[in-house]
């Protein structure tokens, strides 16, 4: 077997590191290093690793060998060394210490990042940052980063560190500036504490998320800032589970100084509805809290009267959830409020400035308007039971502290001094992936918008930047992703979204839960991403009825969601009463929380007012857009939070939890997208603005592209680290940052840079000049040559005058000529003349006269056009008539010999005719003697035609048969080949659900009880390279031989195979059939290492022109005995690959000895190289795997040579015999 290591899938550690002992069909059995039982899996589980596992590497991108193995072992080598942070090429992971580092983000260390490229410096979040920065200035254009991650991941911390960095890159000095800084930096505290909590993984979760804008001027200083937030978890301040908490400010408050507590009347958190059911363990320092939180408040820039403003109405909430109701004891029945809680409810009406009266009656009573029945819009009173009445102090109790939320960042907004913004850096924090043992409507929005967020991450990491390399022509590989939209679709689409479906639900009269869970089971009942309780893996779910929830199956995995509270949390609406008793405070505060609405326009339809809904589903969605709309107009940097167990204890890293995070992040895709890629880049004018103040004036007067060329050719880069586009110049990953560090080097070295710049500008011009001297010389010899040729010259024009003065005569000439011409070829008819001939001579004679003298007179003297053209008209009549005259006399001799020779020729016909008189009767005799040859030929041709025309149709209806039975086959292929890319689709999602139901039961006490066990499967799941490379006419498990029935052979073992083929058996059959699956197994794990090769490398077992042409094989000459199989030898030119690498283009001679279809001995020679021998049963791993057949060797003129040729030089290099 093969010694190398490689790593193998493992539930707890993510991977083990083993080495392979069996090769399957489809899987491959791996033995672990340290012992533990063999682990087999399917091919595409399987990785090698790095020849030193030991080593760890900045950017992963570095890594030999590009795999999620790696990649996950990397990551625990640097944990291991408190480095937290790692590159995949732009993107940085980030791993949570789980334990403060201070020297992590000191000052120091925050400067030493300033200027630097990315790659220069360790990676860090401040190297990102300043990323961002610098492509803001040189691009002119606004940035985001995308902070993402599972809760308790780190992203809090993350963004308060990019912040911090930011806002200190741009210090002015001036008083505005550093104010905006300041209360930038103290805006994360003081939201934190009204919107972050305790949660069973966090003890600092933010249950919001934020966008957090820091505007710059055009000189790139701080200018001001913005903050939006999404989506406040409102169920939290009601009600929590025993393990997690309140919003933090509750239980700070509750802990302050008791000056602060006396004011508010307030106790300790144990006292209070909405505090005692959580946990109460003041291990989170709340009473420091509560002074952090005054010091942000003040630095932040808020009034005394702004955060006594703020306090009350947060200990309102509390004093407002301690009142209790008890029945009302009346014929209408309604509620009271209990005797116990009238000093809470004074206390409430006191804070809010309300009455209390009026406060008990706007809890226990519903108005509502009548629309018929009586006097139309009369007010009326419904008195509410206890619990409704309970229902609606929480739900005020929630619309008051949401309202809260949004004023504080109203108010942090409204701290920073905005002057002007001409670009901006966003930063992105929201809840990250979540999945619990109950979810409900808070994880199914949090989940969507993480959701739209990993969409992004694809469009604008992979399928942007592959469409940016196809436009400028960069020739990189397409890297395949699996595209989340229809899992969106399923969440937002409209009409059938289920958002759109809950919506639909919360408009009716009687809302059901039951209703809308079903409407959203039957509307995509064969939608791969739904699927019923029943189907999730946890077995905590298979109790559960369809209508009581869902599962969906999100790009991190399957979520089961409970939609009990489903209707409650999407309605977003208070009723009216209680609204309308907020206004009414006395408080100008408390009316600012509740705003007056403006009155809503009739509609133009019967039937009054139109019922609008605004539901929180959908005000979510709209909010999401927008975000995703200004997220789309920046350019974006990405920042993947992870956490290394669920209990967020320091120095421990759970491998298989950490791998779960990478995968669902989309590392592992994007990992080997960047290692072919060119992350870094920038435009010729932009690197020509960054390095021309670097340079001298000479140089840095050139232009953009001259300037890049130059440089980069003085700079001696390697070509395969950079390429050049239609408009920017790109760089392999963490090489921009050599060369910017060449460029800023040492003076000394800028001085030879700046040399060989020079040098190959001197060569560019000193080759235009050389050019240009060979064009002027080019151009003296031609101007040269005409001078010697001018009497040449005066000669031709001199002619050309004359010829234009004489035209006339010499057209006049011409004329006469042809007529001359023309009386000879007349003279020549003469000659045919006998009777008439003398008589017509004279004329000729008298017309050649005329001519001859004209052409002398014209010789003689000058003579005009008109007397040339006189003379030619008569004397060309002349001809005319001479002729006329001859073609009639012709006629009239030639009408007379005709006459004559019809006489003699109607003698010879009488003679004639009698004479076929007696042939005609001879023929006709001979006629009837062939018409009755021919009618026996056709009848025997007749014969011979029905008989072939038989033939023909049989064959046709043959070919016929075979052609729908070769299209059916097709058919039947195409369809099992679909049918077997959607079972490993759905093979790969059921896996990443299980592994999610996993981590989810490790959170139990005894998850062997939480976790569904499920039976074994008894076939692997078929890799994409099993499935890419084994034939489609693959030998079933077992095969019939007349009435033998040979054993499944998919089964065995890879050495029993080996063994029986190396052995012999007297088993024809089965030795043929191990010895197709033996070499059928060979291909899949060759396959297999060509798809992992390592970064660069070429891994051939043979040369590059034998490929498989042939398809699979069976080897039926196998059947026939070693002696009598046929023994073919073969040789082909190649190049190792090695050397191809490096350019070189040396030629060696592979070797090859077939027994029968399969190779048996394997030979590779090279000049000034040790010869290369393999032979079959111990080498098999190293040696071509393809049949005869396949590479097409049989086919190949001039490669098979002599058995002699062969067994000479194995010989002669020690081949093993």
């Amino acid at each position: 077997m093969d010694e190398r290591d490689v790593w193998a899938p493992h539930p707890e550690h993510g991977y083990i590191q083993g080495k392979v002992v069996d090769l399957g069909t489809h899987t491959l059995t791996v033995q672990p290093n340290g012992g533990e039982q063999p682990i087999t899996a399917s091919y595409d589980r399987i990785f090698p690793c790095e020849d030193d596992i030991t080593k760890d590497v900045e950017d992963n991108c570095g890594l030999m060998y590009l795999n999620e193995g790696n990649l996950l072992n990397n990551l625990k080598l640097r944990f291991a060394k408190d480095i937290f942070y790692t590159y995949v090429a732009n993107i940085l992971i980030a791993v949570n210490p789980c334990k403060a580092v201070p020297s992590l983000y000191s000052a120091d260390l925050m400067k030493s990042y300033k200027g630097k490229s990315l790659g220069v410096k360790p990676p860090h979040v401040f190297a990102l940052a300043d990323k961002t920065y610098r492509d803001m200035r040189t691009q002119n254009q606004s940035q985001s980063i995308i902070v993402s991650g599972e809760s308790g991941a780190g992203k809090t911390e993350t963004t308060k560190y990019i912040i911090r960095y930011l806002t200190s890159l741009t210090t002015s000095g001036s008083a505005n500036a550093s104010q905006i800084e300041e209360r930038l930096v103290e805006s994360n505290p003081f939201l934190e504490s009204f919107g972050n909590a305790k949660t069973t993984r966090n003890n600092n979760s933010s249950r919001f998320g934020k966008f957090m804008e820091i505007h710059f001027d055009k000189k790139g200083s701080v200018s001001g800032g913005f903050v939006s937030h999404y989506l406040l978890e409102k169920s939290r301040i009601v009600s929590q589970s025993s393990e997690e908490r309140n919003y933090h400010a509750f239980y700070r408050l509750t802990r302050a100084p008791e000056s602060w507590r006396n004011k508010f009347e307030l106790k300790g958190p144990e006292h209070y509805r909405y505090l005692k059911g959580s946990c109460l363990d003041d291990n989170l320092g709340d009473a420091q809290g509560f002074q952090t939180l005054l010091a942000a408040m003040d630095r932040v820039g808020l009034k005394d009267q702004d955060k006594e403003n703020v306090f009350r109405v947060v200990a309102g909430v509390l004093h407002m959830g301690n009142i209790n109701f008890g029945a009302k004891e009346s014929s209408r029945g309604g509620s009271v409020v209990s005797e116990s809680s009238q000093a809470e409810l004074e206390s409430t009406a006191k804070l809010f400035h309300l009455e209390p009266d009026a406060l008990v009656e706007a809890l226990t009573t519903r108005v509502m308007m009548t629309k018929g029945g009586g006097i139309k819009g009369t007010v009326i009173g419904v008195p509410l039971k206890p619990e409704q009445a309970a229902n609606g102090r929480d739900a005020l109790a929630k619309a008051i502290y949401s309202n809260l939320f949004d004023h504080i960042v109203h108010l942090v907004n409204e701290c920073f001094p905005f002057t002007e913004s001409a670009n901006y850096i966003g930063v992105l924090d929201i809840a990250g992936f979540e999945y619990f043992k109950h979810n409900s409507f808070e994880q199914f929005c949090i989940n969507y918008c993480n959701e739209k967020l990993q969409q992004l991450f694809n469009d604008r990491i992979i399928k942007q930047e592959q469409a940016l390399y196809e436009t400028e022509g960069l020739g990189v590989k397409f890297v395949e992703y699996v595209d989340n939209q229809d899992c969106i679709d399923l969440i937002e689409a409209k009409k059938t979204g289920i958002l759109d479906l809950l919506d639909e639900e919360c408009r009716l009269p009687s809302a059901s839960v039951d209703h809308f869970t079903g409407a959203v089971h039957s509307t995509h009942k064969d939608h791969f991403r739904l699927s019923s309780p029943r189907r999730a893996k946890l077995a905590f779910y298979k109790g559960m009825r369809d209508s009581e929830g869902f599962v969906v199956r999100h790009y991190a995995g399957a979520v089961c969601y409970e939609t009990a509270h489903f209707l409650d949390k999407n309605n977003n609406s208070l009723h009216d009463n209680l609204e309308m008793l907020m206004q009414q405070s006395e408080d100008e505060f408390t009316m600012t929380l509740f705003p007056m609405k403006a009155p809503e326009k009739a509609s133009s339809k019967k039937g009054g007012k139109k019922l609008t809904f605004q539901s929180l589903g959908a005000k979510f969605k709209t909010q999401l857009s927008a975000l995703l709309e200004k997220l789309s107009t920046t350019g974006a940097s990405f920042i993947r939070c992870l956490k290394t167990n669920f209990k967020i204890e320091p120095g421990v890293f759970n491998g298989g939890q950490v791998l779960s995070q990478l995968q669902c992040a989309g590392m592992v895709t994007v990992l080997g997208m960047m290692q072919g890629g060119f992350p870094s880049r920038t435009g010729f004018q932009a690197l020509y603005d960054m390095y021309k103040d670097f340079l001298p004036s000479k140089l840095a007067g050139l232009d953009p592209r001259i300037f890049c060329q130059a440089l980069f050719m003085a700079l001696g880069l390697d070509v395969n680290d950079f390429k050049f586009g239609m408009t920017k110049v790109f760089f392999r990953p963490g090489k921009f940052a050599e060369f910017d560090q060449i460029i800023k080097s040492d003076p000394e070295n800028l001085k030879v840079l700046v040399n060989r710049v020079s040098g190959w500008l001197n060569g560019k011009r000193w080759r235009k000049a050389q050019w240009g001297v060979l064009s002027t010389i080019k151009l003296s010899r031609k101007i040269e040559y005409r001078l010697k040729n001018r009497i040449i010259i005066q000669s031709v024009a001199r002619g050309f005058i004359t010829r234009r003065r004489n035209h006339p005569r010499l057209k006049g000439f011409s004329k006469f000529q042809n007529l001359q011409e023309q009386l000879g070829k007349l003279h020549a008819l003469l000659d045919k003349l006998e009777k008439y001939r003398e008589s017509q001579e004279g004329k000729f004679k008298d017309l050649q006269g005329r001519i001859d003298s004209m052409i002398t007179k014209m010789r003689a003297q000058p003579v005009t056009q008109a007397e040339i053209d006189q003379q030619y008209r008569d004397l060309s009549n002349g001809c005319d008539t001479i002729a006329n005259e001859l073609m009639t006399l012709i006629q009239k001799e030639a009408e007379e010999a005709e006459q004559e020779r019809l006489r003699v020729i109607q003698d010879e016909l009488d003679r004639e005719r009698k004479r076929k008189e007696e042939e005609e009767r001879k023929r006709r005799q001979e006629e009837e003697e062939r018409k009755e040859r021919e009618r026996m030929l056709r009848e025997m041709e007749e014969r011979r035609r029905r008989e072939e025309e038989e033939a023909r149709r049989r064959e046709e209806a043959e070919k016929k048969r075979r052609a729908e039975e070769e299209e059916r086959i097709r058919a039947e292929e195409q369809k099992h080949a679909e049918e077997e890319a959607r079972r490993l689709a759905a093979e790969e999602q059921e896996r990443r659900d299980r592994e999610l139901a996993e981590r989810l039961a490790q959170d139990s006490a005894k998850p062997q009880d939480v976790l569904e066990k499920e039976p074994e499967a008894t076939t692997a799941i078929h890799s994409r390279i099993s499935s890419a490379t084994l034939p489609t006419a693959a030998a079933p498990a077992a095969t019939v031989a007349g009435e033998k029935k040979l054993p499944d052979l998919s089964k065995w073992k890879y050495e029993k195979l080996k063994e029986v083929i190396a052995s012999g058996t007297d088993d024809v059959e089965l030795l043929a059939a191990c010895r197709d699956e033996f070499h059928r197994r060979l291909k899949v794990y060759h396959a297999w290492k060509v798809k992992n090769k390592k970064k660069g490398a070429a891994a051939e077992t043979k040369p590059g022109s034998l490929e498989n042409k042939a398809g699979f094989v069976s080897a039926k000459d196998q059947s026939t005995p070693h002696a009598q199989r046929a023994q073919r030898y073969f040789r082909v030119p190649f190049i190792r690959p090695e050397d191809r690498k490096k350019g070189s283009c040396q030629k060696g001679w592979w070797f090859a000895h077939f027994d029968g279809s399969w190779i048996a001995r394997q030979m590779e020679l090279h000049p000034e190289k040790p010869p290369v021998l393999y032979i079959s049963g111990k080498d098999d791993l190293k040696m071509c795997e393809l049949g005869l057949e396949e590479t097409g060797l049989a086919r190949k003129k001039g490669a098979e040579v002599l058995q002699d040729q062969f067994e000479e030089l194995w010989k002669k290099h020690n081949g093993p015999q």
